[in-house]
């Protein structure tokens, strides 16, 4: 990831451990996921549950979701920050640092 934004200078991590509220963000998706796959398989297969071939999958999604939404949870965490604390002028890099 960049330090900061090529065309408007804004610095993506703003202090230490900005990063805290995308992990929450990407935690919570990420249970989600498990949750539907989980309940989803249990409901399609009852009363027969094939437990092995659930937990494979559960785990498999679970590993896929995380690590493949974690750059938008990123994306999504700096939005919604911005929403509530605007860019001050010296959270932009200079023009000559980009």
């Amino acid at each position: 990831m960049r330090r900061a934004c090529p065309g408007c200078g804004f610095r993506f991590e703003r202090e230490p451990g900005y990063w805290v509220g995308a992990m929450i963000i990407d935690t919570a998706v990420t249970f989600a996921a498990l949750f539907v796959v989980l309940v989803g398989g249990i409901l399609l297969t009852w009363p027969d549950v094939p437990w092995g071939w659930l937990a494979a999958a559960t785990a498999a999604v679970t590993a896929v979701v995380g690590v493949a939404f974690y750059p938008r949870s990123k994306t999504l965490w700096a939005a919604l920050e911005i929403g509530y604390h605007p860019v001050e002028a010296h959270e932009l890099e200079p023009p000559a640092d980009r």
